[in-house]
Parts: C-alpha cells; structure tokens; sequence
C-alpha cells in the first residue's frame, strides 16, 4: 500500500497523474485529502487517517507519498506511524512561506517544537526524497542542506515544483518501498 498525500493545492489534475503512476509499483494507492488549511487539526486528521490505512492494509511494507505540503506531512506522519516516507519537493519551512495562504502558518513552528525531538535522526535511512533543481516554488539547496545528513538525496534536472511525472524515479522508490 501507498498512502499519497497532496500538496497545497489539492485540486490539482498532476495528483490523480501521481496516483497513477504511483500504482505501476503497487496497485494499492490511496489518497488522503486534508484541508491545507489548519496544520494542527491537518495533523491530527493525518495520523487518524493513516493510522486507519494501516491498520486495514496486508502490506507489511507500506509507504507514505508526499509533494511539497504534502511531502511536510509525509515525512512526519511517515515517522510517527513507523512507516517509509518518500518526499518529492517537500515544502520545510511552511511557517515562512505560507503566511497568506493559510489560517496560522505559526502552527508549524509549533508543530515543530511539539514533535519529538531530533526525528530526522531517529528517522535516519526511512526517507527518500526527490528533489527537482528546477523548483520554482522552493529552495531545494536549503532544503537539501537539512536532509542530506539524515536522508538519501536523488536531483531530478527535469521537474518543476509540483513534479508532474515521477515516472523516471519509480523503479528507485520500488526499490526503496520493498528494502528490509
């Protein structure tokens, strides 16, 4: 099973298209839609929603999916849930640059402070991300600077923020999902 959480803008058409292609690794693939809106209620509804996935799957080697906003969400959730998280232009530092957007981007910092402390090192080799070095939306040398030390780092020199087509990394998160 994988479980795909969107990004900021949930209605975009290039979510059904990762769903898709995420389905040639396995035909399990669902969808969580949260509002993007309140980040601790968006927290809480996740690990609700996630915890109720697992525990209704037979996969003994579930993954969790995010882009940008999403990939946020999915690593956290991924480590709390004890699952395997692959993270596609994950927006870090959305306090910073979702004032406006959102109702309380300070919730992050919260969230941050909240979470158990140094999880990216007690998360260390359960997080895949994919990074596009053409983002328009983020900076993913910032980003890179803080996963590279905990995380595996794979560019992609063709995708833009909202990374259309994952397709030419499926064979690496195949291999990713199923490693012991």
């Amino acid at each position: 099973m994988i479980i795909y959480l969107h990004g900021f803008d949930s209605n975009s058409p290039g979510n059904h298209e990762k769903v898709l292609q995420l389905q040639f690794i396995d035909p399990d693939v669902r969808l969580i839609s949260y509002s993007t809106r309140h980040p601790k209620h968006d927290m809480q509804f996740l690990l609700k929603e996630c915890d109720k996935l697992l525990h209704q799957a037979a996969d003994d080697r579930p993954l969790i999916c995010g882009v940008g906003l999403g990939g946020y969400w999915a690593e956290r959730i991924g480590f709390l849930c004890g699952i395997r998280q692959v993270i596609f232009n994950p927006n870090l530092f959305p306090e910073e640059n979702m004032e406006g957007k959102i109702d309380r981007p300070e919730e992050y910092a919260d969230i941050a402070t909240k979470c158990v402390n140094n999880f990216r090192e007690k998360n260390r080799d359960h997080c895949l991300a994919i990074l596009s070095r053409h983002d328009e939306a983020l900076d993913n040398q910032r980003s890179a600077a803080q996963l590279h030390h905990f995380y595996e780092i794979v560019w992609d020199e063709e995708a833009s923020h909202k990374f259309r087509n994952i397709a030419p990394h499926l064979q690496r998160i195949k291999a990713f999902k199923t490693l012991v």
